[in-house]
C-alpha cells in the first residue's frame, strides 16, 4: 500500500522466537538466532559502542506523510558524543575511511559529529520469509556478474560469499516497488574562490516490478530491474528534457531521452556506467546515482570482509523537506549540524575495472550496511591510483516500509577540486518521498509505462 499504513512494531524478542532459519551451507550462525533479517549480526561489538540489533522501532505517535520524518524520531533529540576534525582525527583514524581522512585533514571547517548507534533497520514479513525460501539458492549467472536466479523481493545472499553476491544485496535491497521525488533537486557547488553553484529541480519515479508481494525470479517482467522516468523543469535551458531509462538484471540498459527543442525521443546507448548525467559539469556520473547504479560488469568486485567504521546514519535531517539551502548547504561541504555518524559494521566491497575495460573511475571502494545493504560510503580512485572523490549516503527508516533506505541523499565530495553534488535532494521543496509497496496504488507502475514510445506522450501531456 501506499504511505499511510497502520505500522506494527517487530520486536527482536519475536523475530528470534518465530524465525530460526538455517543459514547458507559454510556460514557461521543462522538467520533469525545469530543474524539479522538482511543477514546482519544480531550481537553488538566488544566493546559496546555498536549496540545489538534492536529490532524495528515505530514512530513517535501522529506522523504521517505530510510531516517531516525526523520530528517523530524517538531519538531526535541525542547530541553528538563527540566530533571528530582536522585537531583529532589520527586519534580516530582505524574507524574511519581513508577518504574521510583526506576530507577532515584538507577542508578547513569539515568535522563529523557522532552520536549513539541504533540498529533498526528490518524488512517486512514477506520479504524475510522470501530470505528464507531463497537462502542458498540465488545463483550468479556463467557470464560472473548478472544475477541468474533467486526468489524476489529478498537479500538473495545474506550471507555473501563473493563480491558480486554482494553487490546483487544491494541493486535488490527492498525499497518498495516504487520510490517517488514530486520535486527533487540536485546542487552542484561552484568550488572554493568561484560562484555560480548550479541548481536542479525535477521528479522522479523509479519503478521495481520484482518487489512485489510475492515469489519473483529475476527473468520476470522481461528481466526489468528498474524503470525510471526524470522530467527536468530547472534550470531553464533543460526545462521540459527527460529521462526514461530501464535496467536489466542481465543485459545493457535502455535510456532514452526526449529533447524539447525537437520534440523527439532518442535512444541515447552510451548514457551508462561513467558517463556523465547530462548538465552536472562531468560531476556525476550515471552510476553513481545512489551510490552506484546499473550493471556491475564493468568491475572485478572483491569482499574483503567488515569492518567498524563511523558511517553516515539515520539520516532524518537531510530529509527535512522544510530545511532550506542557506542552512545546510555551504560552499564547501553540508552543513555538519545536518549530517550524522554512526558506529555500524559495513561490508568493504573493493571494485577494479576488468582488463580491456574502461572507466574514469578505475578503483572504486563500496562500504554496505550489514543491516540494510545500503551503499553508505563510496571511494573513487583515479587512473593514476589517487583518492579522487568521497561519496556518502545515509541510512533512515522508511516507516511505512519497514524497510531502511538511502534515498534523501547522495553526496559526492570531490576531494581534488573541492566541490561537491548534493542529489536526490528534499531539502527546500516542501514535499516528502514517496513509497510505494503496491504496484496497485498507482497506474504508472506498469511495465509499458518505462517505454520510449511512452516517454513522448508523458512529457506533451
Amino acid at each position: 500500500m501506499r504511505t499511510g499504513v497502520t505500522f506494527v512494531a517487530t520486536s527482536l524478542a519475536l523475530w528470534l522466537a518465530v524465525s530460526a532459519w538455517a543459514a547458507e551451507p559454510g556460514v557461521k550462525g543462522a538467520l533469525g538466532r545469530d543474524l539479522t533479517p538482511a543477514g546482519g549480526e544480531v550481537a553488538g561489538n566488544k566493546d559496546g559502542s555498536i549496540p545489538r540489533w534492536e529490532g524495528e522501532l515505530a514512530p513517535l505517535p501522529g506522523w504521517t506523510h505530510d510531516r517531516p520524518r525526523g520530528e517523530f524520531w524517538r531519538y531526535k533529540d541525542e547530541k553528538p558524543l563527540f566530533s571528530i576534525d582536522a585537531a583529532n582525527v589520527d586519534s580516530y583514524a582505524d574507524r574511519l575511511v581513508p577518504a574521510q581522512i583526506s576530507q577532515i585533514k584538507n577542508t578547513p571547517g569539515y568535522r563529523m559529529d557522532i552520536y549513539p548507534s541504533h540498529r533498526n533497520c528490518t524488512l517486512p514479513d514477506f520479504v524475510q520469509q522470501n530470505t528464507k525460501a531463497g537462502a542458498g539458492k540465488a545463483k550468479i549467472a556463467a557470464d560472473g556478474w548478472s544475477l541468474d536466479d533467486a526468489v524476489l523481493p529478498s537479500v538473495p545472499f545474506p550471507s555473501p560469499q563473493s563480491g558480486i553476491e554482494a553487490m546483487w544485496n544491494f541493486q535488490t535491497r527492498y525499497q518498495g516497488v516504487g520510490e517517488e521525488w514530486p520535486v527533487g533537486r540536485t546542487v552542484i557547488t561552484a568550488g572554493s574562490g568561484r560562484s555560480g553553484d548550479i541548481k536542479y529541480r525535477w521528479s522522479e519515479l523509479n519503478y521495481y516490478p520484482w518487489a512485489a508481494r510475492g515469489a519473483h525470479s529475476p527473468k520476470d517482467f522481461g528481466g526489468l530491474m528498474t524503470g525510471i522516468v526524470y522530467p527536468i523543469e530547472e534550470p531553464a535551458a533543460l526545462a521540459g528534457q527527460a529521462l526514461l531509462a530501464r535496467y536489466y538484471f542481465g543485459k545493457a540498459p535502455e535510456p532514452f531521452y526526449y529533447f524539447t527543442g525537437q520534440r523527439r525521443v532518442r535512444r541515447l546507448p552510451s548514457y551508462a556506467y561513467d558517463a556523465p548525467i547530462i548538465g552536472t559539469e562531468n560531476q556525476e556520473p550515471t552510476d553513481e546515482m545512489q551510490m552506484f547504479f546499473g550493471n556491475p560488469d564493468r568491475f572485478d568486485w572483491t569482499l574483503t570482509g567488515k569492518k567498524e567504521i563511523y558511517a553516515p546514519y539515520n539520516g532524518f535531517r537531510m530529509a527535512d523537506f522544510n530545511a532550506v539551502d542557506g542552512d545546510v548547504l555551504g560552499p564547501r561541504f553540508i552543513n555538519p549540524e545536518y549530517r550524522r555518524y554512526e558506529l555500524h559494521r559495513l561490508w568493504v566491497l573493493e571494485g577494479t575495472v576488468k582488463a580491456g575495460m574502461r572507466h574514469t573511475a578505475p578503483k572504486k571502494v563500496l562500504y554496505l550496511d550489514e543491516d540494510s545493504w545500503n551503499i553508505v560510503i563510496g571511494e573513487d580512485y583515479d587512473g593514476q591510483g589517487k583518492l579522487w572523490r568521497l561519496n556518502e549516503s545515509p541510512v533512515m527508516p522508511a516507516w511505512e516500509l519497514h524497510a531502511c533506505v538511502s534515498a534523501p541523499l547522495t553526496n559526492l565530495n570531490d576531494l581534488v577540486s573541492g566541490r561537491y553534488v548534493a542529489d536526490l535532494l528534499v531539502i527546500g521543496t516542501g514535499k516528502d518521498l514517496i513509497f510505494y509497496s503496491d504496484p496497485s496504488d498507482d497506474h504508472r507502475l506498469k511495465d509499458d509505462y518505462y517505454s520510449g514510445e511512452n516517454l513522448r506522450a508523458i512529457m506533451e501531456r
